[in-house]
């Protein structure tokens, strides 16, 4: 046996003693000791490998929740690799939480996970963690592989929960939640209350070759998936992950849907507003190269008297705060709304000196023209109605695919 062997089966055998804080089964040790193909052949080659998001939800600020609850959330990854972590979320609290459990496993139907999927998350070691208000936590590292386009399940126990939570309203996506600690049940019985939110939890990132980045989608309801199947995955940042993971040119692979729905580039409302919540919802997120902005609609339908000027303004100061931070930025048109109860002239004529700016003025790295690809060609003013969810401004399924369709992925990889 060749020295590297034998150092990889002490890594392994120490890993199943020192990993997780539960009992291991023998399904369980061989995915931890499984290194995803393109984390092993980095390394083998010398290259490094770096953590990257394989998924995000913005954070925003919800209701009281119950002080004791257990929430079974269901997310979809993009980019596949090791030691999986999750980020846990208190930006909107007013009180500390307790995360009194936590555990990652995969989905086999609605709330049931597939069997020895399950395993403990740890923060510094600890089964549990207690996060101040307006705080984040990072879980540690958890060995083994996570593949690309799975339904990952993270199971919380939640103690102690005062005031507002933090979470993401408009999932489009169903998760569960239980009364009691059930976290570590890999069964449906008791995870019996069905939920359209996540909750507390905001990014789940992986160990991948330093290769390999991820791009971030910030943007409004369009973005966040509004009108598209709910538990179908067919957002359009859904849509442009699979053509990302079945490129396999592409270095960009990671995907994190940074979409809230009413969101401003200017103004807070629904959620903090682009400006405001860049660093936290896009910025920090690891391995981040491109960040793709579509938004604007909910500024000019607002008629709060912004201008194309104050639009434009709040553009660039998007993109120099990018740029500083070593990333690019892809820009997209502002999509049509003539039909939507807000529509009128004036705001018409914003969006169409909008978009002329961003096609034209450099200013970004690249432009996808969403406009272009959604527009009735006979009314150019409002949505294709093939693609038209049914209020004339959030596109259907199809919709969503043309959009993602119509990003140029090269353009993805303007950064690093």
């Amino acid at each position: 046996m060749r020295a590297s062997s034998a150092v990889r089966v002490v890594c392994a055998l120490v890993m199943a003693v020192c990993g997780p804080l539960t009992a291991t089964s023998p399904a369980q040790a061989a995915q931890a000791a499984q290194t995803a193909p393109e984390t092993r052949e980095a390394r083998e080659a010398g290259q490094g490998t770096h953590t990257v998001v394989t998924w995000g939800a913005s954070a925003e600020k919800q209701g009281p929740g119950p002080a004791d609850r257990g929430y079974r959330l269901i997310v979809r990854t993009s980019v596949g690799g090791t030691d999986l972590r999750i980020r846990l979320s208190n930006a909107f609290g007013d009180h500390p939480v307790t995360f009194a459990s936590a555990y990652a496993g995969l989905r086999k139907q609605g709330a049931e996970l597939v069997h020895g999927s399950n395993r403990r998350l740890t923060f510094g070691r600890a089964a549990s963690v207690t996060v101040p208000a307006g705080e984040t936590v990072l879980s540690d590292p958890l060995p083994g592989r996570l593949a690309a386009g799975s339904d990952l399940v993270v199971s919380l126990y939640v103690t102690g929960a005062r005031g507002p939570t933090t979470g993401h309203g408009m999932a489009m996506q169903t998760s569960y939640a239980a009364a009691g600690d059930h976290t570590a049940e890999e069964g449906a019985a008791n995870w019996t209350d069905p939920t359209g939110s996540w909750y507390w939890l905001d990014a789940v990132s992986v160990e991948t070759s330093a290769k390999t980045g991820a791009v971030v989608t910030l943007g409004d309801s369009i973005t966040d998936g509004w009108a598209s199947t709910t538990d179908g995955n067919r957002r359009w940042p859904d849509y442009l992950s699979r053509r990302l993971q079945a490129a396999s040119g592409s270095a960009v692979k990671g995907v994190a849907n940074e979409g809230i729905s009413g969101n401003k580039v200017l103004a807070d409302g629904a959620g903090e507003s682009a400006l405001n919540r860049l660093e936290r919802d896009v910025l920090s997120l690891p391995g981040v190269r491109t960040v793709f902005l579509f938004e604007g609609i909910n500024d000019i339908k607002a008629h709060t008297g912004v201008t194309a000027d104050d639009l434009i303004a709040g553009y660039r100061r998007l993109i120099d705060r990018v740029h500083a931070a070593g990333k690019c930025v892809v820009g997209a048109t502002v999509m049509p709304f003539k039909g939507w109860s807000e529509y009128d002239a004036e705001g018409e004529a914003v969006r169409q000196e909008v978009n002329d700016w961003i096609r034209n003025s450099g200013a970004f790295d690249a432009v996808t023209d969403f406009d272009r690809i959604t527009r009735n060609p006979y009314d150019q003013q409002r949505i294709l109605p093939f693609f038209d969810g049914g209020d004339h401004l959030h596109p259907n399924d199809k919709g969503m695919q043309a959009m993602a369709d119509a990003v140029d992925l090269s353009a993805l990889r303007c950064a690093g």
